[in-house]
């Protein structure tokens, strides 16, 4: 574990306290960055769905189709595609963009491989602190052992 100045700090020589505390925040911080991960998974779905749905859903024999449109997220009302090589683009934040339904796939597939080496980065950071928490947990247990091992001594 390093402090904030990115110094080493000795963990065996922390007390009880002091490790319980460092543990709670290891979990906290894995539990944060679990959650993250979840969502920028979830993100990359619904990226890879707007392609399938384009692939499926646009183009020359797509045209005057009936489909139905979203509203929201679970009201949908029907219409009929007047423009198959052009799509609307949610490029965030409530904003949309009329885009070819080649740029929309370029859009989306640089979307999916953004947050693929996103989620990358993310998974090894989760797994360097889950192995700092095991490594946090055994010098704990060893501690209490070692604690519990002195106070049967002192009352022999």
């Amino acid at each position: 574990m390093s402090s904030p100045k990115g110094q080493g700090v000795d963990i065996t020589a922390l007390s009880l306290q002091q490790l319980s505390q460092v543990k709670k925040q290891f979990e906290d911080e894995l539990t944060h960055l679990t959650n993250s991960f979840s969502q920028l998974r979830a993100a990359q779905a619904r990226f890879k769905e707007c392609l399938r749905s384009i692939s499926q859903g646009a183009g020359a024999k797509a045209e005057g189709k009936e489909i139905l449109v979203p509203l929201t997220a679970s009201l949908y009302v029907p219409g009929t595609l007047k423009d198959a090589d052009n799509v609307i683009v949610d490029v965030g934040t409530g904003f949309y963009v009329e885009k070819s339904t080649k740029d929309a796939n370029k859009f989306y597939n640089g979307k999916v491989d953004e947050l693929a080496t996103n989620l990358k980065a993310l998974e090894k950071i989760i797994s360097e602190k889950t192995d700092g928490l095991r490594l946090i947990e055994d010098v704990l247990r060893q501690k209490v052992m070692a604690q519990n091992a002195a106070a049967a001594n002192a009352t022999s």
